[in-house]
């Protein structure tokens, strides 16, 4: 663990976050995907989060010691909707903080979908023990982009 991981807490995200952890979701986003087409516009992200994420599901923040947000984490039942890491933050254990994180919270297994151009990511959830059950052409989300659905059980 550096230093930085020990500067970081992981905790619920209040309504004063959701402008904050929208810009994570952005910067990260288009960081890790450039080549994925995004059906919400910037306001409309920044809509979500504040109006939908943030007051109506289990969404968790990474603040740094200075106080901004360096990731974000949406729980929806046994599904993990959303993990994105401000890019410059990436590779500090936060990302497997939040998975040990959503595992303590949500024990009995979870799922998650993931772009199957994002390689980064199926290596990183494969590290925490999820399997790949499922590919899709995309065209069941909105980005019509082919994903693939991972899974994890105790």
């Amino acid at each position: 663990m550096t230093a930085g991981d020990r500067t970081v807490r992981l905790r619920r995200a209040l309504p004063s976050d959701a402008e904050a952890a929208a810009g994570v979701w952005l910067r990260s986003f288009a960081a890790a995907l450039p080549g994925v087409v995004r059906p919400r516009s910037d306001d409309e992200v920044r809509g979500h989060f504040r109006h939908v994420l943030v007051p109506a599901r289990e969404t968790w923040v990474a603040r740094a010691a200075d106080g901004d947000v360096v990731g974000v984490m949406v729980l929806e039942g046994e599904e993990l909707d959303q993990l994105y890491l401000a890019p410059e933050w990436r590779g500090r254990g936060i990302g497997d903080r939040f998975v040990a994180l959503a595992k303590e919270r949500v024990p009995e297994g979870l799922s998650l979908w993931t772009f199957q151009v994002n390689a980064p990511a199926h290596r990183f959830y494969e590290r925490h023990g999820f399997t790949a059950v499922e590919r899709t052409d995309g065209s069941g989300n909105e980005e019509r982009e082919p994903d693939v659905r991972y899974v994890w059980r105790p």
